[in-house]
């Protein structure tokens, strides 16, 4: 069985470089942060952040994925001033030793994505959909780049506070009816999915969407994935999310499955290797 994938919207143009989503691609994450969940801390300086950025581009990640906010459940919002403290020298740095690395800069805030692209960053990664600050969305419709339009129930801060839906599948549908809509009308037409898995649902409301996620292609765009090391993998297993790659590569083998494009992910070389058996499987 061959996925079908919607040719016309398979070939982005990031700032002059181009991304083609018509096979499954991999988005390294280098969270330069000092509290995200798994990798919170860990690439602080030069040298780790830039060690880290070329192994996972020999790995084979497609894109970079930089984010100066953890949005684990409970996080707080960051003021603009520390986030771009955090990621503005991390993406000159890249620009400088990996000229022609495709980096995302993950934000809910207007001025922090229109000074990451100015340095070089060419995707924004907005899990608020543009509700934390009204002037993300202008910003973004003016830099003409993609973005990355996920769903959320709440914010960060309230997101896993009894999350509740009539049909958690029906009710991500209408909201991407409404926001692509307004996107469009914005003048922002690269528009990237992604469901939000553990952004304000619970275990249920994250299988009930991943079973479903094929249903999510009737919009023709492509679709990202972010399961990486997340809870709904290590709560249900009681293990840690240091232990959650298994599991991890597990959800990422269903997602391509069912027609995810993009892995957003901790561990590129597993990524890639589920990608490559997936190509196989699909093409013998």
């Amino acid at each position: 069985m061959k996925t079908d994938f919607f040719q016309k919207k398979s070939l982005l143009n990031c700032r002059g470089k181009l991304l083609d989503v018509s096979t499954p691609k991999v988005m390294g994450i280098l969270n330069v942060t000092p509290d995200s969940f798994y990798d919170g801390g860990k690439y602080q300086s030069d040298k780790a952040y830039l060690n880290r950025v070329e192994e996972m581009l020999q790995e084979g990640a497609s894109m970079i994925d930089i984010g100066g906010m953890s949005t684990r459940p409970g996080a707080a919002v960051v003021q603009t001033d520390e986030e771009l403290k955090r990621v503005i020298p991390v993406i000159e740095g890249i620009v400088k030793e990996f000229g022609d690395a495709i980096m995302s800069i993950d934000t809910i805030q207007a001025k922090v994505a229109k000074e990451a692209v100015e340095a070089g960053a060419s995707i924004v990664n907005d899990v608020s959909a543009g509700t934390m600050d009204e002037d993300l969305l202008k910003t973004v419709a003016q830099l003409n780049v993609p973005y990355i339009l996920m769903h959320m129930k709440g914010t960060p801060k309230t997101m896993q506070q009894n999350p509740s839906y009539e049909n958690a599948v029906l009710d991500v549908m209408d909201f991407f009816v409404e926001k692509t809509a307004l996107l469009r009308q914005l003048g922002i037409d690269k528009i990237i999915l992604d469901v939000g898995f553990g952004f304000g649902k619970t275990l249920e409301h994250n299988y009930q969407l991943l079973k479903s996620l094929d249903d999510f292609k009737i919009f023709e765009m492509p679709m990202l994935v972010g399961l990486s090391r997340k809870s709904m993998i290590y709560k249900f297993l009681e293990i840690s999310p240091q232990e959650a790659l298994n599991g991890t590569t597990a959800l990422h083998t269903l997602a391509l499955l069912n027609g995810a494009n993009i892995l957003r992910v901790h561990d590129v070389k597993e990524a890639m290797e589920a990608i490559r058996l997936m190509h196989l499987y699909q093409n013998v």
